[in-house]
């Protein structure tokens, strides 16, 4: 990420204070986008592509499990890394919602530290990912330009070897 543009977090939660207090705790680091329920969450995170999702589970009309369940079977938004914030604390419904993708789970009432501990750490994976991704591609050009040159080379001298033959015969 150049040092200008900030990486982005969707907040997707139908309590409108929860969206306000998350805001409040990650806009100075982050550029953050909200809703307040799934369909539009689908619908923010095909417009945006942010760098990462903050999603709660119970909603209404489409569940956060559902939404995500969405996002992972949609071409566009199934990379992006969601972290469910939800009032839901047993293991089963952990365990449901890391199975369906997840890579984060946190309960309410949240830690605002904690809370910006997990998205630092997951923003910090998707940055490495991305440069992984951006050096993997130099590389494979820089692959392509030394296989072409070879085979340049490989050209030139095999016409060199045709002319001296052709000048001793």
């Amino acid at each position: 990420m150049s040092e200008n543009k900030k990486n982005s977090v969707l907040i997707v939660d139908d309590e409108q204070i929860n969206l306000k207090i998350l805001t409040h705790i990650l806009e100075k680091d982050y550029t953050v986008f909200t809703t307040s329920d799934g369909i539009s969450a689908v619908e923010k995170a095909k417009e945006f592509l942010p760098d990462l999702i903050l999603l709660d589970i119970v909603m209404q009309n489409m569940d956060g499990y559902e939404t995500l369940s969405r996002l992972k079977n949609c071409e566009e938004t199934k990379n992006i890394p969601v972290i469910f914030i939800t009032g839901l604390s047993n293991d089963e419904e952990e365990e449901k919602g890391l199975t369906l993708g997840a890579v984060d789970y946190v309960t309410k009432p949240f830690s605002a530290i904690i809370v910006k501990l997990r998205v630092s750490q997951q923003i910090h994976i998707v940055n490495q990912a991305r440069t992984i991704e951006q050096l993997s591609s130099v590389l494979a050009d820089l692959q392509s330009s030394a296989e072409i040159s070879a085979a340049a080379g490989s050209e030139t001298s095999g016409e060199k070897e045709f002319n001296e033959n052709s000048v001793s015969n």
